[in-house]
């Protein structure tokens, strides 16, 4: 596989294919974005948190409406921010994941690594453009790692 590595491309180096399979959205009123979402594009609520967040799912890709008072992780503004806050990616190896991203540039800002195949965990990144994305191994409620494309 051909990878572009700081502008150039390298012929041999063998990447880690990851799934984009979670986004999240910091929203004023979770409630209501989600039944927007289940209303507007037909996805199903499949989870919430303690702290307001709720999921939904297409039946792939997980996406959160986020409780965060308009301040998203990493964000430094005053006004409230609202928007996608991160996206996220599945990866079948976390140990290959990390280094693969910090060698494309990426910044660890969170989390760590579990070594409990059982429990969920994310790894936050900040790409060098400053957006934030997590990597996992275990996925989120509601998305799948793997679909098989129409023909």
């Amino acid at each position: 596989m051909r990878a572009r590595l700081y502008g150039e491309i390298q012929e041999d180096q063998t990447m880690a294919k990851a799934k984009m399979r979670h986004i999240a959205l910091s929203v004023k009123d979770p409630r209501e974005a989600a039944d927007f979402f289940i209303n507007a594009f037909g996805m199903e609520e499949v989870g919430a948190s303690g702290t307001g967040t709720i999921y939904l799912s297409d039946g792939t890709i997980n996406v959160a409406m986020l409780a965060r008072d308009g301040k998203p992780l990493g964000y430094e503004g005053d006004e409230p921010f609202y928007g996608i806050d991160h996206f996220g990616f599945w990866f079948d190896d976390v140990d290959e994941a990390c280094e693969q991203v910090e060698a494309a540039g990426a910044t660890h800002m969170m989390g760590n690594k579990s070594g409990d195949p059982n429990s969920f965990f994310e790894i936050k990144y900040r790409t060098p453009m400053g957006e934030v994305f997590d990597v996992t191994t275990s996925g989120w409620r509601g998305a799948v790692k793997e679909v098989e494309p129409k023909e």
